[in-house]
């Protein structure tokens, strides 16, 4: 039947007899197939019938059968399937090792498979992909020994490859190469080069490599003026990133959200707050809708710089959008309210953060009690701490500090003393810090002889702070003595 499908021209129906026929023989029956097809095919044989045969064995992924197939046709001495070949050699190199997909194109090459550079270009590509660059050069030399001349994307694929592992002087030697093989590089070519460039924080010879771009009559697209801002926004050159976003703007091509972004967090991390907000504002002119990134960079960039009410005004925004805020925008916010004293503020926010379904980090809990304790509520500083262990988290010795600050600050030496054994009981090793805040404590608000008791006990190695401490203390009492 498929041999009589096959020579009236009804490929698909032959070839979906071919897919019902493999699906119910399954992997490794290449050779009976086969032996069926060559017993059956009397006067109505056709030479779609082994490339149908390769076709399905590649559909059904069964790979070593279709590359069987291959070599009982080249063995019987029949037409090699070219189609066949070529939709095995494809699928082998998009999901298959590249090693093997490289195998069997020179199989099939030295069998008469005629060469064509797409298929070296792909190879080359996948083995990039893989960061396996000593394989796609020699592909990529390969390419002349077969009579035929890499292309511009022969060039740039491989010169790519070497960009992304860092190694620019082959790229640039390459380059070198396409020019004196009158293979002229194009705007890919000179993007890469330019974003290895940036990466490696040579921004003057980005700058130098993207002039004499545009000399040659290339016209820069997104992606070179993106990759430049990017690697100026880095390197802390916010000027010549705007600069490079305005020569884009009249350029007449469209910035995208990652290029406005990127400007946002180059702008917030100089500080230059107005600039960046003024950009956010001109996304929504340009019909580019700010996402959570864009919103969440604004909010940590207000935080740092002290302006909390800017803060808070993007975070209503977000919410009016419709934009959940992130981990990092809870943060941000949590820091900035801690910072300005707004503690209760702060909690109703970490509370958000929570129900929201995000884990605060141990940072995030210690800031809000530590706001807590410099009011001189001990009670939720307390109970924040008992939050953080119930939620799995394992309190370090700065929180530690934190509390036990607080108490000292409040006189209850005796909670203090009892948090010490509590934090020591589970393993947490008390620093200088510690004992620092449990000197100064004993020495203003409970008994020195205490804080001896102490020192011998827990091996505490007093330090400059300790024995300053000391000091005052000693003066203190030795000028109250003279005023009784």
């Amino acid at each position: 039947m498929v041999h009589f499908l096959s020579a009236h021209q009804m490929h698909s129906q032959a070839q979906s007899l071919l897919h019902f026929i493999i699906s119910r023989k399954g992997k490794d029956s290449s050779f009976s197939v086969f032996a069926s097809i060559l017993e059956t095919k009397g006067n109505h044989f056709s030479d779609f019938v082994f490339d149908g045969l390769m076709n399905a064995y590649t559909d059904l992924e069964f790979l070593s059968d279709a590359i069987q197939c291959f070599r009982l046709v080249r063995k019987h001495n029949f037409k090699i399937p070219f189609h066949g070949c070529k939709y095995l050699l494809d699928r082998m190199i998009r999901n298959s090792s590249p090693i093997l997909a490289r195998r069997f194109y020179f199989e099939i090459l030295d069998s008469g498979y005629p060469p064509n550079v797409k298929s070296f270009n792909m190879l080359i590509s996948r083995f990039c992909k893989e960061g396996k660059i000593n394989d796609a050069h020699m592909i990529f030399d390969e390419i002349g020994k077969w009579g035929l001349q890499p292309t511009v994307v022969s060039f740039n694929t491989l010169i790519n490859g070497y960009c992304k592992l860092g190694n620019l002087d082959e790229g640039f030697r390459l380059k070198k190469v396409m020019e004196e093989s009158r293979i002229f590089p194009d705007v890919f070519t000179y993007s890469v080069l330019i974003n290895g460039l940036c990466k490696d924080r040579r921004l003057n010879d980005a700058n130098q490599l993207f002039d004499e771009m545009c000399e040659k009559g290339l016209v820069p697209n997104d992606v070179t003026f993106t990759t430049l801002i990017n690697g100026q926004c880095k390197n802390g050159r916010i000027d010549l990133a705007v600069e490079m976003y305005q020569q884009m703007l009249r350029k007449g091509l469209k910035p995208d959200l990652i290029l406005y972004n990127t400007l946002i967090n180059g702008l917030c991390k100089v500080g230059d707050m107005r600039e960046a907000r003024k950009l956010a504002d001109e996304m929504n002119e340009r019909c580019q809708k700010p996402d959570k990134i864009t919103y969440t960079t604004l909010i940590d960039g207000y935080c740092k710089e002290g302006d909390l009410e800017s803060a808070l005004e993007i975070r209503n925004i977000m919410i009016k959008e419709g934009v959940e805020l992130d981990i990092v925008a809870f943060t941000a916010i949590i820091s900035g309210l801690c910072k300005e004293g707004k503690v209760i503020d702060a909690e109703r926010a970490l509370r958000e953060m929570l129900k929201a379904g995000f884990k605060p980090d141990d940072a995030t809990y210690t800031m809000v009690m530590d706001g807590f304790c410099k009011k001189g509520d001990m009670k939720t500083g307390f109970k924040l701490l008992k939050e953080m262990q119930s939620d799995g988290h394992v309190p370090g010795v700065v929180t530690y500090n934190v509390l036990m600050n607080g108490y000292c600050k409040q006189s209850q030496m005796k909670n203090a003393n009892m948090l010490l054994d509590a934090m020591m009981n589970l393993g947490v090793v008390p620093d200088d810090i510690t004992y620092n805040i449990l000197l100064e404590g004993h020495c203003k608000h409970g008994n020195l002889q205490d804080f001896h008791k102490l020192q011998s006990e827990k091996g505490v190695v007093a330090d400059y702070a300790s024995y300053k401490s000391l000091l005052n203390e000693l003066s203190r009492s030795s000028k109250d003595r003279q005023k009784g």
